[in-house]
């Protein structure tokens, strides 16, 4: 493998969180798995989407939003020219909980490990939420009807633009156009946050002093 091809230390460290994740034993959800689903994508991406919990073919497949809910998020992001290669794709819980019900606090709280560790690995310049449990990680107390399709920032200083699941859409018909709505602001939300990301980076970084500065410090 030569220098061009060696993966980067973000995409080491995903491939290791990858097979802890594989062989998790810290809830009670592994034991009715049939395949632990990490979360794929593009490890360079600026953008990260979590949802909620895997499905039956996640769980087939171990590969995240491949039922119905993923065929709609497919095209969601080829409404904005985007595909899933172009962003990385994971969940609060990264085994199926029985019939698809809700995940948890419990189970959350079990994987949150995980997924803290892949949000440092990626860096993301924005987390998409999608769905209100992965939205209560970063916006506590937050409902989603008021704050879909909006740049906020969580407690920890993430850039985070709630969404709706798409699931919700193969439910309830109207939420379909909300969510391509949604979509399309997202463009415009990354770029500010990278502005917003960078402006803070600059002004992070201490300023050489200048001559006048030199002048004012004799006078103390």
């Amino acid at each position: 493998m030569d220098a061009a091809s060696e993966p980067t230390g973000g995409a080491t460290a995903l491939a290791q969180i990858a097979d802890e994740v594989r062989v998790c034993r810290r809830c009670a959800l592994s034991a009715g798995r049939t395949t632990a689903v990490p979360g794929e994508g593009n490890v360079l991406s600026d953008v990260l989407l979590v949802g909620e919990g895997p499905g039956a073919r996640e769980d087939a497949t171990g590969r995240p939003f491949v039922g119905p809910a993923g065929q709609l998020l497919d095209e969601l992001l080829a409404a904005i020219g985007w595909q899933r290669g172009d962003v990385f794709i994971t969940n609060v819980v990264k085994c199926r909980p029985p019939a698809n019900r809700d995940p948890e606090p419990d189970e959350a709280a079990a994987c949150a490990g995980y997924l803290d560790r892949q949000e440092r690995a990626l860096e993301p310049a924005v987390v998409v939420t999608l769905g209100r449990h992965s939205l209560q990680r970063y916006l506590p107390g937050a409902r989603i009807g008021a704050v879909h399709g909006r740049l906020r920032r969580s407690f920890s200083g993430q850039h985070v633009f709630p969404m709706y699941h798409p699931a919700a859409a193969l439910h309830q018909a109207s939420l379909r156009e909300t969510l391509f709505h949604d979509m399309r602001g997202l463009p415009a939300a990354l770029l500010a946050a990278r502005e917003a990301i960078g402006d803070e980076r600059t002004t992070a970084v201490p300023q050489p002093a200048t001559a006048d500065d030199a002048e004012q410090m004799t006078l103390f």
